[in-house]
């Protein structure tokens, strides 16, 4: 026999603290089977969004329209409880009554709980007054949950805005932000596949992630306009919205469900970090333009690519007129993907700063060091042959191999592959470095963390 008052402030206890709707259905149900032999309890709510019941559990998986569960809940409107598949009312004098119970089904706000007994299990009026005040507990704890998930939806949604928008003031060149917009995207929105696409002439390119082989999303690419929202194609499970600038299509980020449909919610903040993304990307077109006249690079402050290939031209005319040596240095940050997925981006970005100035540090005046884009740095080393810079680059590696950088509370360490060639008079710049860059490879290869000279050197 159930000592109902102990029980109901047993249930009472835990449902004041911290648990969320699959810890929920575990402790009740544990507790319940201290009393009574029960084989099942779970919780389900009706999703007015998609407009179907899910269950309660980490999946919050969609009930089939032909469940008993979902027959349930639709007949339940107005009863008490769903008894061994028949509606009950609980009658106003009924005591000492008690019968056989198989399943039992009772409303809760805005869904239903499904309980199943094991054979031969006798209840009486008294359970049933129980577990519909235990019913009233469950509905007020799950709004809780459902306020308490929705508040967090909200605070990450904005800083999600957030960080895209802050994603330009330290870095403008599309082929490193747009995978950062995918990256971030695909972390709000983390029950869909995000795909980010830019325009490139009248074809769309996809940027993030590498590949995308479902044939109707380049048809729902074909159908955009200009002034086109959104389009949902396969029964609202894929979702197109446009990047659009000045009133035109410059990209498109495309949301695919492969269980459920997007839901209004889902549509809603793919629109708002849609436009979010696209004032982010056109800022960025709009910042390289003026900085493609700048000379350096506004996170490393070492020369930028275009101002490094105009020094590169100048060294290989004053090396091949004066017959000097000229060495060309490629340099990769190992792992530095991992860097920026576990720390973060601004992490990312104090590495980048802090290699930047032991490259800086470790060369002479002559030197010219650059950042060639992302995590690549790219170095001429004048009046030098193989041999030295091999010196210079292994000093390079140590250097950076033994700093310790500091992020935030943390320190952690970096190392860095390098590939090395020499000028030769039949060489341009461009193949120069191709050689340097083919040496990198080679680094990466056989291990990281290590120098390798061009076998054309």
């Amino acid at each position: 026999m159930i000592d109902y008052l102990h029980f109901l402030s047993k249930i009472s206890v835990l449902l004041t603290g911290e648990i969320d709707t699959c810890e929920l259905q575990s402790v009740i149900k544990s507790t319940l089977q201290e009393h009574a032999a029960l084989n099942k309890f779970a919780i389900y709510v009706f999703d007015s969004v998609t407009n179907t019941i899910r269950s309660c559990d980490s999946s919050w998986s969609v009930i089939p329209d032909d469940s008993e569960v979902y027959k349930a809940y639709k007949e339940i409107q107005g009863e008490d409880f769903i008894i061994n598949s028949k509606a009950y009312k609980i009658p106003a004098s009924a005591n000492g009554i008690s019968f056989k119970i198989r399943s039992l089904f009772l409303p809760i706000s805005n869904g239903i709980i499904e309980m199943e007994f094991e054979e031969n299990t006798t209840i009486d009026v008294d359970f049933l007054v129980l577990v519909k005040i235990l019913a009233s507990q469950v509905s007020l704890k799950l709004q809780n949950i459902v306020l308490s998930e929705q508040s967090k939806i909200n605070v990450e949604f904005h800083d999600s805005m957030k960080n895209i928008a802050k994603i330009i003031e330290t870095q403008y060149e599309l082929n490193y932000i747009v995978p950062l917009i995918g990256e971030m995207l695909d972390r709000f929105i983390s029950d869909h596949l995000i795909y980010v696409f830019l325009k490139q002439g009248e074809e769309f390119s996809l940027v993030w992630p590498k590949a995308c082989k479902d044939e109707r999303i380049y048809e729902a690419l074909k159908q955009l306009t200009p002034e086109t929202e959104f389009i949902l194609t396969n029964n609202d499970k894929i979702g197109a919205f446009p990047l659009t600038s000045e009133g035109e299509i410059i990209g498109c980020i495309v949301a695919r469900s492969t269980l459920d449909k997007l839901s209004k919610r889902d549509i809603s903040y793919l629109e708002q970090l849609t436009r979010q993304s696209a004032i982010t990307i056109n800022r960025a077109n709009t910042y390289s333009k003026v900085l493609q006249y700048a000379t350096l690079d506004a996170l490393t402050n070492l020369n930028n690519r275009r101002q490094f290939e105009i020094r590169l031209k100048q060294e290989i005319a004053t090396t091949k007129r004066q017959k000097n040596p000229l060495c060309a240095m490629m340099i990769d940050i190992d792992f530095f993907k991992k860097v920026n997925d576990t720390y973060g981006h601004a992490s990312g970005d104090e590495v980048l700063r802090t290699v930047a100035s032991i490259i800086k540090a470790q060369l002479r005046e002559s030197d010219i060091p650059a950042r060639y884009g992302g995590e690549e740095f790219a170095v001429l080393l004048p009046y030098t042959h193989i041999d030295e810079a091999k010196i210079v680059g292994e000093r390079l590696r140590k250097a950076v191999e033994e700093a310790s950088i500091q992020l935030d509370k943390l320190n952690i360490n970096v190392t860095i592959s390098m590939g090395l060639a020499e000028l030769t008079p039949d060489l341009s710049g461009e193949e120069l470095f191709k050689l340097a860059d083919k040496a990198l490879y080679e680094a990466k290869e056989s291990g990281r963390n290590r120098v390798c000279i061009s076998k054309n050197a």
